[in-house]
């Protein structure tokens, strides 16, 4: 399941080291993931958090690229990630 993910954490790692924030819409980031992004990602709830614990296996991608979620608009359906 982790390795649903490998490609938004390849995508992120590879952003230029100046860049410190990038806004995604969640259809960019399906786009990336080649595949929809799950229920839960657009329902209130920790989907979207930056702690790594319990069955969130998306979480690590982004933090292990060196990110985290700053802002999620479940409404306009986006995500801003800012570098740690």
């Amino acid at each position: 399941m982790a390795d649903k993910y490998t490609h938004l954490e390849k995508y992120l790692r590879e952003l230029p080291l100046s860049q410190d924030e990038v806004t995604l819409t969640f259809e960019r980031i399906e786009q990336i993931l080649n595949e929809r992004l799950p229920p839960q990602a657009y329902e209130p709830g920790p989907w979207w958090g930056n702690q790594r614990q319990g069955m969130y296996v998306e979480v690590s991608a982004w933090m292990d690229a060196g990110w985290m979620v700053e802002t999620v608009d479940l409404r306009e359906k986006w995500v801003r990630f800012v570098r740690q």
